[in-house]
């Protein structure tokens, strides 16, 4: 048997092992591993998790075990150790901070509301909450990466915000970021324009937990997304955790740079399912107790059973519900349930909404050309239609800010955000507007039939 150490006989197999399954698989499953010891004729490697063992012994464990005996000489056994110390993983001191004071590069705030109390659990979620909560008691151990893939308002939103709200509760000083995958790549295209790419990558590299929505619109916009493949390897390289959504499982992605798929399927993917009759039932009554509203079971059972595949569309069922009565003062009852949201309750069965249509019907409620809502003219009688044609693009479609915004003659995100919750201010305060908003939607819906 030859004298070798752990680092050398590790060292030696991988070069070998390189020539043989490639530069890119070596990078993938074996640059991030680390020899411990050599004792007893077994190599004791160090793996970030779980899915790093099973993915080895699985591709290259019979062939590892053969390039040791011809390094040492004789039959080496391999033992692995899961990388566990939570002192890597959130650090028990001030982070550090990643730029100065005046920096655009600040950390997102998250919505308090969403929380583990506040997510309703059923059949079509359970595996996904449960998962949720176990990163958010030891984040970037067990189930890193993770993601939730699933429909449109199904609760994948909901579930990040409550990981991130839950870890800063647990660790009051760490680093915890949610953004959506388009809010990452303006901000990267405008960090490459303003020469901050520095500032740009220290703030997500130095990041305790990312927590990234819609991943889906990230892929094919080729540097970008290779930008973010080196800020998850800088990541999950620290043990930091990392979650994203998409409407789709990583299988289903045809990204420019496979390289992001092998890596979001690295760790564990849960997919949300449209919730069933009872799970509806509950996330309304729990809706109501939240906004202190109380419906008739029979009000909640009807909306329910109407409104079957969009956790998001019974929440704004129920608002619009609580509009009414605040007005009225008047109890509720399934007609009225009816009538009000006659417009939405085929939301299910409906054809696909297309900008193109929003514009056309609003264009033609008030008056004005196409073009118009697409130009730069700011005067009031183009700029409310505009900004109603922005809002039911972002309610009635599944296209990004940054998309609708494109389609609105290149407008920039924020200002299709802008006009959402200008909208929805008047919404809540003008019970008129409300139904003109109301004749528009079911106007649109027509037009798509």
């Amino acid at each position: 048997m030859k004298t070798v150490t752990a680092a050398e006989l590790w060292k030696q197999a991988l070069e070998r092992l390189r020539s043989e399954v490639g530069e890119e698989d070596t990078e993938l499953w074996l640059r991030p591993v680390q020899p411990l010891s050599l004792e007893n004729g077994v190599l004791t490697l160090r793996v970030p998790n779980k899915f790093f063992s099973d993915g080895i012994k699985e591709r290259y464990l019979k062939r590892l075990l053969s390039l040791f005996r011809e390094v040492a000489g004789s039959e080496i056994g391999i033992d692995f150790r899961i990388e566990r110390d939570l002192t890597r993983v959130l650090p028990p001191s001030d982070p550090v901070p990643v730029a100065s004071p005046q920096s655009d590069f600040a950390l997102s705030d998250l919505n308090p509301r969403y929380t583990f109390e506040g997510f309703v659990i059923g059949e079509s979620n359970r595996l996904a909450r449960a998962t949720a909560e176990s990163i958010a008691k030891s984040p970037g151990t067990q189930y890193n990466p993770y993601v939730i893939y699933g429909g449109v308002g199904l609760g994948k939103t909901h579930l990040m915000h409550a990981i991130g709200n839950a870890i800063r509760r647990q660790h009051p000083k760490a680093r915890v970021l949610y953004t959506t995958s388009e809010q990452f790549v303006n901000e990267y295209i405008g960090a490459v324009q303003n020469n901050a790419l520095d500032a740009f990558r220290a703030k997500y590299r130095s990041l305790d937990c990312l927590l990234i929505d819609d991943i889906q619109f990230m892929i094919g916009k080729e540097r970008s997304e290779q930008e973010f493949f080196h800020t998850f390897n800088a990541l999950f390289d620290s043990r930091k955790q990392i979650v994203v959504s998409s409407d789709r499982s990583p299988k289903e992605m045809s990204p420019l740079e496979q390289r992001l798929v092998s890596r979001l399927e690295w760790g564990f993917v849960a997919d949300i399912k449209p919730p069933d009759l009872e799970t509806r039932i509950a996330i309304l009554r729990k809706k109501a107790e939240l906004e202190g509203f109380s419906v008739p079971d029979d009000v909640v059972l009807f909306v329910a059973s109407s409104i079957k595949s969009n956790v998001r569309a019974l929440e704004g069922s129920l608002i619009r519900l609580k509009a009414f009565q605040s007005m009225t003062g008047a109890p509720l009852s399934v007609d009225d349930a009816r009538d009000i949201l006659k417009d939405t309750l085929s939301l299910d069965d409906a054809s696909p909404v297309r900008v193109e249509t929003i514009q056309r019907v609003v264009a033609l409620k008030y008056s004005v050309d196409v073009k118009d809502l697409k130009g730069q003219q700011r005067t009031a009688s183009i700029a409310l239609p505009r900004q109603v044609a922005m809002y039911l693009s972002c309610v009635m479609t599944d296209q990004s800010s940054t998309d609708i915004g494109r389609a609105f003659g290149g407008k920039d995100h924020s200002t299709v955000l802008h006009a959402r919750k200008k909208i929805e201010k008047k919404i809540e305060e003008d019970p008129f507007f409300l139904e003109l908003i109301n004749r528009l939607q079911a106007d649109i819906k027509a037009a798509e039939r």
